[in-house]
């Protein structure tokens, strides 16, 4: 009976922590879009920029599931609800990256933006969203024993949904900044239309 409980509480913990590694892990990677905008003066086209939103709303899952934990009302129903919140957005969000990648499958196309080790952001993202599917379908597969308890929310976790925040007003921002006052952001962006 003992053994059982404890593997529960760190069957729980085990969920709980999940949920901050999948928006700390998302935290990174838009992060890193601003390294490649600012940085290195890569703008985001339209396909970048609804890559990132589906990024984002597929963070709002494990947020879900947090701030439940936080306020002790966390069951398996909102654990799975949140998970298939995340898996939905990982799905369009892959079907953004596939459109973007066919968009650059013709011999000899450069691709668009830089490169990390050989394979372009929007790869990337595509292999983001595979992840994050996997990751989805084993976390409901195991929900009745990941479900947090509703004891482990913790500074670390309030730390990681404001770093969230930040960058979504900080995408606002920089949308904001590329689009001007232009209902749509142009498909081939070279410049700031806010500052023109």
């Amino acid at each position: 009976m003992y053994s059982s409980n404890a593997n529960n509480t760190v069957a729980s913990k085990l969920g709980f922590w999940g949920a901050n590694l999948f928006v700390f892990a998302y935290n990174f990677v838009l992060a890193g879009g601003f390294f490649f905008q600012f940085a290195l003066h890569e703008f985001p086209c339209p396909l970048c920029m609804i890559q990132r939103y589906f990024m984002m709303l597929a963070c709002f899952g494990p947020l879900y599931i947090i701030l439940a934990t936080k306020n002790r009302t966390i069951t398996p129903q909102k654990f799975m609800r949140g998970y298939g919140l995340s898996l939905l957005a990982a799905l369009l969000g892959a079907s953004a990256s596939i459109r973007q990648i066919l968009l650059h499958i013709a011999p000899k196309d450069p691709g668009y933006g830089s490169a990390v080790f050989g394979i372009h952001t929007y790869t990337w993202a595509l292999i983001s969203f595979i992840v994050v599917m996997f990751f989805c379908a084993f976390m409901m597969i195991f929900t009745k024993e990941l479900c947090p308890k509703g004891s482990e929310y913790n500074v670390i976790a309030t730390i990681n949904i404001w770093i969230f925040a930040v960058l979504i007003i900080a995408n606002l921002f920089a949308i904001i900044a590329e689009e001007g006052f232009h209902f749509l952001l142009p498909s081939d962006p070279t410049k700031y239309l806010l500052f023109q």
